[in-house]
């Protein structure tokens, strides 16, 4: 006998079926479960989305061009193939050539299987292979080194060890790069190596590379830069002896945990000591630079001319930004740009010299990231673009002084290109279709490959003229992804505004299930992250999570949401500036609010609401169950921040000042003050390998609720880091998550 199933009983049976990979087949008032039971009625729906379907077989994956590289003549690009470097025709798309290929190179050790990555030299002569590459943090890592010359295809190792930002310099006679910290260079003809650091030691000296948290908040690995002759190379040299140590067990598979200790500044916390340095290649000395500047951070540098290294100085709090022109004969260093705020500055990559040593700079001083035209003395000859919108992006001007770049011009959900005159006139659209454009221009600016996707369109690269915008050919499309979308359960997004009290109009979006019933009532599981600068309401495919919430609407008959609540980009500064000292307050304000809002809706179910994040999401989703138990009934959080005293100095400080100066800030809206507010269900998850997001968070967060002596779930990934994958992890972890939401939403 079949046993009669109740609309309460449907979430977790339909969990169990798929889980088990049986699938379910919705109709409008009753249900099949094929295998297990035995049911015939009318026509099949589409095939439901499953966890293996996501984590697996990677079904909606949509990928864009790897390794794509525009070369000189601005008519060719190069793409990496699987042991090969491929050169391409921008006009038809059709392979013109195969610059490399690892089975003819000419080696004297073993044959090279294989590479990871790649560049070229200027002169497009020669090539670099990264091989046999080990990961360090997120943005660092280490590999085996090949100089090619691409005519001879004579390969040669640069060393037998592993190295670490090999860097061609212009003429394409060396490579740069760095070695147990420090910095050294590669005659390639000579096949010799000059040291030019000896001092290098693990933490503490490092020459050439960046600290942990120069890399992971001012995304800066390589802290070296050739100047346009290759005459000299300025870089830096981080001392990190007074910077204190973090210690993380690595359990493997060893009888006894290996320790592994680096340095990591804590809130409030000494840093690395940063000087600048300047190596002559003629003389083979080392000069001293910004020796009578004051400054904490030294976030980024470039050479605006043979004889100029540009260099940008921030102070501790990241409130005040100045530009030094250092002179590389002299040494001596002449300010040639400041700027200030009230609450913080945030670096960028948008600075680009003029012929005339004027320059475009990326500023949020008029309350939106603009371009201004800045004199060579610091004076701003005019600002460039104007409006209530953010420049996201610049991507270079060309000879005709037309500046091309990327902004939320059109929504804040959205990324579009445009170009517009030095003087700030005649600016047109060139990639203005709803969601979000990309681009990579050729070294000329007249073409550009626009990368593009949008809520259920999969990735899709085209070739652009840059003076109208015109398509010329469409160089990639995804048609496995698109054919996912065809085959499965799929039930867009739907993109609006919700009104709050306190927090004004917020963008959203909302996943329903494919057969919603407006007669009926639904849990609503919302979706946050909620940090400074970034945002989860964005008009993108995403072939990952945004699939994960597709399944969790139609398999478990729920709403899914998102809200981005101040602090969060595509918005006014003072929109997203508003947070500041206070993090944590007015987003998980905004965020109950929210709710209260949706919740009038009379198809969500207010009694069933439930809230999940990672990392900051993770803080914010914690937050939300704590201080407003009677509005969310369950949480996940992965990876939380549970007290900003725990996390790095450079993020935590640039938006919460020095605990010294703000200790009732750091700990108001610590979800460690509000763990008596828990009620709910709460099921907290953390990589013990997390080097970015301590599990020292979870284990204090533990520690709270079992003194507070509150019930919760709690679940540790030995050995995984902050992103909390490898192996079958994310298999493992989404079906974990899956059966919590089901079970207790």
């Amino acid at each position: 006998m079949i046993p009669s199933i109740s609309r309460a009983d449907l979430p977790t049976i339909k969990l169990e079926c798929y889980l088990s990979g049986i699938q379910i087949y919705p109709m409008k008032k009753t249900f099949i479960l094929l295998t297990a039971m035995l049911v015939s009625f009318g026509s099949i729906a589409q095939q439901s989305i499953d966890l293996s379907t996501l984590w697996q077989r990677y079904a909606f994956y949509a990928g864009g061009i790897s390794g794509l590289r525009s070369m000189n003549d601005s008519k060719h690009y190069t793409a990496q193939g699987k042991g090969t470097i491929e050169k391409y025709s921008y006009k038809t798309g059709e392979k013109v050539a195969t610059l490399l290929d690892v089975n003819f190179l000419i080696q004297e050790e073993e044959r090279l299987p294989n590479f990871d990555s790649y560049s070229l030299s200027n002169d497009e002569q020669w090539a670099l292979l990264e091989s046999e590459t080990d990961q360090i943090y997120r943005r660092s890592s280490k590999s085996v080194v090949y100089v090619v010359n691409l005519q001879s295809l004579q390969a040669t190792k640069i060393r037998p060890e592993k190295i670490s930002n090999a860097t061609f310099s212009p003429d394409g006679e060396y490579v740069a790069y760095v070695m147990d910290n420090n910095f050294y260079i590669y005659e390639i003809s000579e096949d010799a190596h000059i040291g030019i650091t000896t001092d290098g030691s693990f933490n503490r000296i490092i020459n050439g590379a960046t600290d942990w948290v120069y890399e992971e908040e001012f995304a800066i690995v390589k802290a070296f830069w050739w100047s346009p002759n290759s005459d000299k190379i300025g870089f830096l040299k981080f001392d990190e002896s007074n910077v204190r140590s973090f210690n993380m067990d690595i359990y493997g598979k060893e009888l006894y945990p290996n320790p592994y200790t680096f340095k990591y500044p804590k809130a409030g916390e000494d840093n690395s000591l940063v000087t600048a340095h300047i190596w002559e290649m003629s003389s083979r000395t080392v000069t001293n630079v910004l020796t009578d500047v004051a400054y904490e951070y030294l976030p980024r540098a470039k050479w605006s001319n043979e004889n100029t290294w540009v260099i940008s100085t921030l102070n501790r709090l990241q409130n005040t930004f100045d530009l030094y022109a250092v002179d590389a004969v002299s040494g001596s260093a002449t300010n040639i740009y400041h700027e200030e705020d009230e609450k913080y500055l945030e670096i960028n990559d948008d600075l680009h010299f003029l012929e005339d040593d004027s320059f475009i700079i990326l500023s949020d001083r008029d309350g939106w990231n603009h371009l201004y035209h800045v004199a060579s003395n610091g004076k701003i000859k005019r600002q460039i673009t104007k409006g209530d919108f953010n420049v996201t992006t610049f991507y270079g001007i060309d000879n005709n002084k037309r500046l091309y770049y990327q902004s939320s011009e059109a929504s804040a959900t959205e990324r579009n290109i445009y170009s517009i005159k030095l003087n700030g006139s005649g600016k047109v659209p060139l990639a203005s279709r709803q969601g979000t454009n990309n681009a990579i221009f050729t070294p000329d600016m007249k073409l550009f490959i626009n990368t593009f996707s949008a809520e259920g369109q999969p990735t899709k690269v085209t070739l652009v003229e840059s003076r109208k915008g015109e398509q010329i050919r469409t160089v990639k499309t995804n048609e496995r992804a698109e054919k996912a979308l065809e085959t499965y359960t799929y039930a867009p997004k739907k993109f609006f505004t919700v009104s709050t009290p306190s927090g004004g109009d917020l963008n959203a979006w909302m996943i329903k299930p494919v057969n919603f019933d407006e007669n009926k009532t639904y849990p609503l599981f919302m979706f946050v992250y909620g940090g400074p600068g970034n945002q989860t309401v964005m008009n993108n495919y995403d072939p990952f999570r945004g699939m994960w919430f597709q399944m969790l609407a139609n398999e478990l008959d729920i709403i899914v949401a998102s809200v981005d609540n101040h602090g969060t980009d595509g918005r006014s500064e003072e929109f997203k500036k508003s947070t500041y000292g206070q993090m944590g307050k007015l987003e998980t304000r905004d965020q109950t609010e929210a709710v209260l809002e949706l919740v009038k809706r009379p198809y969500i179910n207010g009694d069933r609401i439930g809230v999940f994040g990672w990392s900051y999401g993770g803080y914010m989703a914690s937050n939300c169950l704590f201080q407003s138990p009677e509005v969310f009934k369950m949480a996940i959080a992965v990876a939380p921040v549970t007290n900003w005293r725990f996390y790095d100095n450079i993020y935590t400080e640039r938006y919460m000042g020095l605990p010294s100066d703000n200790g009732d800030g750091y700990d108001a809206d610590s979800p460690l003050s509000h763990v008596d507010g828990l009620q709910g269900k709460y099921l907290l998850i953390h990589g013990t390998g997390d080097d970015n997001v301590h599990v020292q968070n979870s284990m204090r967060m533990v520690e709270a609720l079992v003194q507070a002596d509150k019930d919760f779930d709690w679940f540790a990934y030995p050995d995984k880091n902050h992103g909390i994958y490898g192996g079958n992890t994310m298999m493992h972890l989404y079906r974990m998550m899956t059966e919590f939401i089901a079970e207790n939403l």
